[in-house]
C-alpha cells in the first residue's frame, strides 16, 4: 500500500478507474495507462485490481507499464522499473489532482480542437475547427485544399458568454457546431467557385449561430382524436396530391385526399392497402397555413423522407438504402476481460471506430453489421465498407456516415434512387419531397407550389 494513503484500496481503486476513464476522453491515453496499472499492481490481485489491468490494455494492448504491472501482481520476479517509478510519481496527490481537474466548471485554456479529412468530388479537403480560450474568446475554423491552401475561415466570438458556468460545455457545442456548419456548406457548394479560383476566400467574421441544416427532430406534439379523420370530406378541395413512384403492391397511380387532412395507412384517404409493411394509421398529413406537415403516428414501421443534402443522424435512427432498413449505433464497450482467478489475459488490437451501422430484417432481426473506419462508413454495391451486391436500387458507392465533431452526419453520394431517412414527430414537407412508406414510394406534390 502506498504510504500517505487513506481510504479502503477498493474505493480507491473506483476513484483510479474513473480518473482513468475521463483521461481517455481528454486523448491522453498514456496518462490512463499509467494511472490503471499503478492501481491495479496497487493492492491484491483480485477482481477489482484484474479489471483494472484489463481495462489498462483495452486503451494500449502493447503498453509495457501493463505487463510489469501483471507481472508485480501474479508475483514474477524481474525488472519493473517503469512501474516502480509511476508508483511514486502517481499517489494520492496525483489522483487528487485529476479529481480537481475533472470538477473544473471553466476554463482558461482552449479546448481540445476537431480535425477532419473529407473526400468531396475526388478531392481531398481537411476542416479544422480550433478555440482560443477565454482571454481571446473566438471560435475559427478553417477549410483546407491542395495539401494546405485555405479556402475558407469562418470566425465567431462568445465574448459575451464568458461568464457561464457551463461555459466549456457551451464553447464545446458552439465549435463542433460551427465545425459541422463548415463541413455542410462544403457539400452544399457553397465554396465551389473559390475552389475553381472564380472567388476570394479569405476570413469571415460571423454574428449569427451556426446555422446546421438537419432534419427536424422536435418532439411530437399529442394527436388528438379530431386530428385523426379521414379527409374524405365531400366537396372539399384537392390542396395536395402524392404520385406513386414506386409501389408492388398495385394501385392508384395518384392519390388526392378531398380536404386538409389524411391518414397514410389502410383506414385513411391514402390506404397503400396492398403493401403488407404499411400499417392501418402510419401518419397524418396536415396543411396548415399554406405549409404541408407529415405527422408520424407511433406503433407503425414508420414513414421516411428522402434527403437533400447532408443531414445530421442521432444513435438509434433509421435509414433506408435501395431496399435495405439500416440503423446507426453505438459501438458496445468491450466486454472481454481476465475471469476472476489470476489468468493470462490477451487481446487483438482494437481499432479506433467512432460508431456502426447495423442492418435490420422484417420482424425485427439483425443482420449484417459494419463498423466505421475511424469516423466514416462508406455503403454501396461494390466499393465500400457496407456492401450490398444484390441489391440493384444500390449505387456503387452510394452514401456516406461520418462522425464530423462529434456530429454523426449522413451524406448521399449523389446515388441513382436516393437514401430516405425515418421522421420522428412533427416534419415539413416541400413540393417534390419523396417518401418511403413500406416498400411505396410517393412524391408530394403541392399545386401552386414551386420545386424546392
Amino acid at each position: 500500500m502506498m504510504r500517505g494513503v487513506s481510504g479502503t484500496v477498493s474505493e480507491l481503486r473506483a476513484r483510479a478507474l474513473k480518473a482513468a476513464t475521463w483521461l481517455v476522453e481528454k486523448e491522453r491515453p498514456d496518462e490512463a495507462v499509467t494511472l490503471l496499472a499503478v492501481w491495479a499492481a496497487n493492492g491484491p490481485n483480485d477482481s477489482e485490481g484484474q479489471n483494472l489491468l484489463a481495462e489498462a490494455l483495452r486503451v494500449d494492448p502493447g503498453a509495457g507499464i501493463a505487463q510489469e504491472a501483471f507481472e508485480r501482481m501474479e508475483g514474477v520476479t524481474g525488472v519493473q522499473d517503469r512501474l516502480e517509478k509511476a508508483i511514486v510519481e502517481c499517489d494520492l496527490k496525483f489522483l487528487q489532482k485529476l479529481e480537481s481537474e475533472m470538477r473544473k466548471a471553466s476554463f482558461r485554456r482552449a479546448q481540445m480542437g476537431f480535425n477532419n479529412n473529407i473526400k468531396f468530388r475526388n478531392t481531398a479537403f481537411h476542416v479544422q475547427t480550433e478555440d482560443s480560450g477565454l482571454d481571446a474568446p473566438h471560435i475559427i475554423t478553417h477549410l483546407f485544399a491542395d495539401g494546405g491552401r485555405v479556402i475558407k475561415s469562418h470566425k465567431r466570438g462568445y465574448e459575451d458568454e464568458v461568464h457561464r458556468a457551463d461555459i466549456g460545455e457551451f464553447v464545446r457545442g458552439l465549435m463542433k457546431a460551427q465545425h459541422l456548419e463548415m463541413v455542410m456548406k462544403l457539400r452544399e457548394g457553397a465554396f465551389d467557385r473559390i475552389i475553381l479560383g472564380q472567388e476570394m476566400g479569405g476570413i469571415e467574421l460571423l454574428k449569427e449561430p451556426p446555422n446546421i441544416d438537419k432534419l427536424k427532430k422536435k418532439k411530437k406534439e399529442e394527436v388528438g382524436e379530431s386530428e385523426i379523420v379521414s379527409a374524405s370530406i365531400r366537396g372539399a378541395q384537392v390542396v395536395f396530391r402524392l404520385h406513386v413512384l414506386r409501389s408492388l403492391s398495385g394501385g392508384p397511380e395518384t392519390y388526392a385526399p378531398a380536404g386538409s387532412r389524411a391518414i397514410i395507412g389502410s383506414k385513411g384517404a391514402i390506404s397503400l392497402s396492398g403493401d403488407r409493411f404499411c400499417h392501418p394509421e402510419e401518419a397524418l398529413l396536415v396543411m396548415r397555413g399554406g405549409q404541408l406537415f407529415l405527422d408520424d403516428l407511433e406503433g407503425g414501421n414508420g414513414v421516411f423522407l428522402r434527403i437533400r443534402g447532408a443531414v445530421e443522424l442521432e444513435f438509434g435512427d433509421e435509414f433506408v438504402v435501395g431496399d435495405q432498413l439500416l440503423a446507426l449505433e453505438k459501438n458496445p464497450k468491450p466486454d472481454d476481460g481476465p475471469a476472476p482467478d489470476p489468468t493470462y489475459f490477451y487481446s487483438s488490437p482494437k481499432w479506433p471506430s467512432s460508431f456502426r451501422v447495423v442492418q435490420k430484417f422484417a420482424g425485427g432481426a439483425l443482420g449484417a453489421t459494419a463498423l466505421a473506419r475511424g469516423k466514416a462508413l462508406q455503403i454501396g454495391s461494390n466499393l465500400g465498407d457496407m456492401v450490398f451486391t444484390e441489391d440493384p436500387l444500390i449505387s456503387e458507392q452510394h452514401c456516406l456516415v461520418e462522425d464530423q465533431a462529434g456530429s454523426m452526419v449522413l451524406t448521399d453520394l449523389g446515388s441513382r434512387t436516393g437514401v430516405f431517412v425515418r421522421i420522428h414527430g412533427e416534419q415539413t414537407l416541400q413540393n417534390g419531397d419523396e417518401l418511403l412508406v413500406g416498400r411505396t414510394r410517393l412524391l408530394v406534390d403541392i399545386p401552386g407550389a414551386g420545386a424546392a
